[in-house]
């Protein structure tokens, strides 16, 4: 495959995780759950991995797509790859396009598919090359395709949006087409492009659904396609995608042990990831309160896409690497990532490209009027001065306001979320970037290391120090801070790190004082939930005591037993 392409593969890739947030709060095919700029982010980012293999990346989308939309994509894709020059591309697009529409039980216009179908049609045009004009014409007729998508699916215009999953593909070769003639620069705002059409009616309800949304991986034992066939019985929406020895299935079940043990007889179930339908529908159906200034940070704040839903908060991620497997970090499995570092698989953190970095400042601009971007602290990451760089050159109106906090993980998390809160409560976007300065400089945070080893494999240690350190058994405590991660402290066991921070917390807090104290773990949540929470809401009755997982970046340089305790003052805002 030619490098232009493998390159412009993954600027689609980052143009879909840039706006997957819009695509998530415009899902409501076929079922409003919000989750088709997760899935589609989940099921893609292998493209990132392109260079590695065609064969190894097809194998990687079937085993990562998630939901109708993921399971959909990543069909078409194991046929777009045999795309390996701009001539290919036509052949391609056909065959990927013949795979997607084959792989749905009950296939419908309207959603991606007819994204797709555009796309053959006008790149099977003699007069369409891949050029500038050419391109623009690709483009163009996308985009019509995309608003055609609520004429063709009455739900979709009972809500007042276009199709969440045809949107996506859009942003995708949008971004692809322009990477191949070398204009990644010129993107349209997509909100401008859509304007009437990015916004799901007030009249607009979901009927509540229980059950779940079921994708596996199946290794076969040898059944007849008849068999194969059977699997419509066990729920609806069904995809079935076979590759060489085994079958991605996706599917809507009312009991997901039933489908679990019925799948059983027909082969080794090698994958399995559920999601609650009714909670994410019951989720969807919750607006956030949105805030007088749109609030901005990276997920290395110990914050999760949960937090971002109902607060209305814009992540940006750095991505976990765990051998093969490569994720955004609020994506990543917590436990899969810290099974891995205790069986020794290398693992390592990767910012977002400058590009994707870019993509996500230029779509909060497009979404919102005034931006807060509290970045995480500048000489944990060069996300700063990117920033910085970027609102010189594309921001002349000043609408997004950039601070370095000087934090990671539970304090970042901290002032953003006492941020948020404070922004839902008044009118005044000044007095809210005031706040954040305040939070700042008034938020404490300490980390507890159970073993030095990690630090000094992600070069932050010698490692001999870290030998002699878990030998003697000694537990270090750092605080991010503005020249870096502080060593604070050593202990040796647990009791010794829950009484430093009480050390600390009772310098700061009074027992008669509201306040806003977050406690993170990692692969401990039992631990650090029964007995440090518990005792801090003892300790502090009228405090808000709230549980979060360590971010991941912070867990993949720390490691397993990693706890800590954030906390802000004062609190009355709450």
């Amino acid at each position: 495959m030619e490098k232009e392409i493998q390159e412009s593969l993954i600027l689609g890739v980052e143009r879909i995780a840039a706006w997957s947030q819009l695509l998530d709060d415009i899902n409501v095919f076929p079922v409003a759950d919000g989750d088709t700029g997760r899935n589609l982010i989940v099921s893609l980012t292998p493209l990132r991995q392109v260079d590695e293999g065609r064969e190894d990346t097809i194998r990687r989308l079937l085993i990562s797509a998630r939901g109708n939309s993921g399971n959909i994509a990543a069909r078409f894709f194991s046929g777009f790859l045999g795309a390996d020059s701009l001539d290919a591309i036509p052949q391609a697009t056909r065959l990927g396009r013949d795979m997607a529409w084959q792989a749905v039980h009950e296939p419908v216009p309207g959603t991606m598919l007819t994204v797709f179908d555009e796309l053959v049609e006008v790149l099977g045009k003699d007069n369409v090359k891949i050029n500038s004009q050419g391109v623009s014409e690709v483009v163009s007729n996308l985009e019509k395709a995309v608003r055609s998508t609520p004429e063709l699916l009455p739900k979709l215009k009972s809500a007042g949006v276009v199709d969440s999953g045809a949107l996506g593909m859009y942003i995708f070769f949008e971004g692809f087409f322009m990477g191949l003639i070398g204009k990644v620069d010129e993107f349209q705002p997509v909100t401008a492009i859509f304007e009437d059409m990015l916004s799901v009616s007030p009249s607009f309800s979901e009927s509540m659904e229980e059950g779940y949304c079921v994708d596996m991986v199946v290794q076969l034992d040898g059944r007849s396609q008849e068999e194969i066939g059977r699997l419509s019985e066990y729920g609806e929406n069904v995809l079935v995608i076979p590759h060489k020895d085994f079958l991605k299935i996706h599917l809507h079940a009312t009991d997901r042990g039933e489908v679990r043990r019925g799948i059983e007889s027909l082969g080794h179930i090698v994958e399995w990831a559920d999601d609650n339908l009714g909670k994410q529908i019951a989720q969807f159906g919750q607006k956030e309160t949105r805030g007088c200034i749109h609030i901005m940070t990276d997920a290395a704040g110990s914050l999760t896409r949960e937090d971002s839903a109902s607060l209305g908060i814009t992540l940006l991620d750095s991505y976990i690497i765990a051998g093969d497997r490569s994720l955004p970090e609020t994506l990543f499995s917590p436990s899969e990532l810290y099974r891995c570092m205790r069986e020794g698989v290398k693992v390592s953190t990767s910012q977002a490209s400058v590009f994707e970095r870019h993509q996500y400042y230029q779509s909060v601009l497009n979404q919102h009027e005034k931006i807060l971007y509290l970045c995480v602290g500048s000489v944990f990451t060069g996300n700063y001065d990117v920033a910085m760089e970027w609102k010189q050159k594309s921001d002349p109106d000043d609408r997004l306001v950039v601070i370095d906090t000087t934090a990671a993980s539970g304090r970042l998390g901290t002032i953003a979320l006492v941020t948020a809160r404070y922004s839902s409560k008044t009118d005044d976007p000044d007095s809210v970037i005031e706040f954040a300065r305040r939070a700042v400089d008034e938020c404490e945070e300490y980390v507890f290391l159970d073993r030095l080893q990690y630090l000094a494999a992600g070069g932050r240690l010698s490692k001999t120090s870290a030998f002699f350190g878990d030998m003697l058994h000694m537990k270090p405590i750092i605080s991010p801070t503005a020249e870096g991660a502080k060593k604070v402290g050593v202990v040796r066991n647990q009791d010794e790190q829950v009484k430093f921070a009480f050390k600390k917390l009772d310098a700061s807090i009074k027992k008669d004082l509201e306040a806003f104290i977050m406690l993170e773990y990692s692969d401990n949540r039992p631990w650090v939930e029964e007995t440090v929470m518990k005792e801090v809401q003892r300790h502090y009755p009228l405090a808000e005591v709230i549980l979060q997982p360590l971010s991941l970046t912070s867990g993949v340089h720390m490691g397993p037993g990693t706890w800590a305790v954030a906390w802000y003052l004062p609190g009355p805002f709450f």
